[in-house]
């Protein structure tokens, strides 16, 4: 009804031994999988079987829920690397989606700051993404949180993610 309260938007680091948060991550994944951003088919189901308990073997993955209500709307999943110029911890930011009726609400918002939160725990000194060229709305979030291409030397240029599949 009118004048009604939206619910708030909670975010918090899945616990992937508990059942429910592994099924979401699964969930909200393969939501992003289907996505036109994600790979536009839907993930193997050995992959959803699995994903969460082959996660919970990385040292330093986690990922973030992201609730409204009760009901899971965002995902992002996060890795720890490290900088060798800083020798120092940082976390790449892997996966981020919204669910497609909750986006542009503030929420990858309140989810980088759930992962900002478990870096700064960890000592670490930058977070880092990969975003694709063609996504403005996404690059748009990106750099209202802060982030911005990578560059040593404007000269030359700025740092552009590649991939060999194996």
């Amino acid at each position: 009804a009118f004048g009604e309260m939206a619910d708030a938007v909670t975010c918090r680091v899945a616990d992937y031994s508990n059942v429910a948060d592994a099924a979401t991550v699964s969930t909200l994944l393969n939501g992003y999988a289907l996505d036109q951003f994600g790979n536009s088919a839907p993930l193997d189901d050995a992959v959803r079987a699995n994903l969460c308990a082959h996660l919970a073997n990385i040292q330093g993955a986690f990922s973030v829920i992201a609730s409204v209500g009760d009901t899971p709307v965002g995902l992002i999943n996060a890795f720890q690397g490290f900088s060798t110029f800083k020798c120092q911890p940082l976390i790449n930011v892997h996966d981020v989606f919204v669910e497609p009726g909750h986006r542009r609400k503030g929420i990858t918002q309140s989810m980088l700051l759930k992962v900002e939160e478990v870096a700064v725990s960890r000592g670490c000194c930058k977070l880092t993404l990969e975003v694709l060229s063609n996504n403005p709305n996404a690059m748009g979030s990106y750099a209202k949180f802060g982030f911005k291409s990578y560059e040593l030397d404007p000269e030359l240029g700025t740092a552009q993610f590649w991939e060999k599949k194996l």
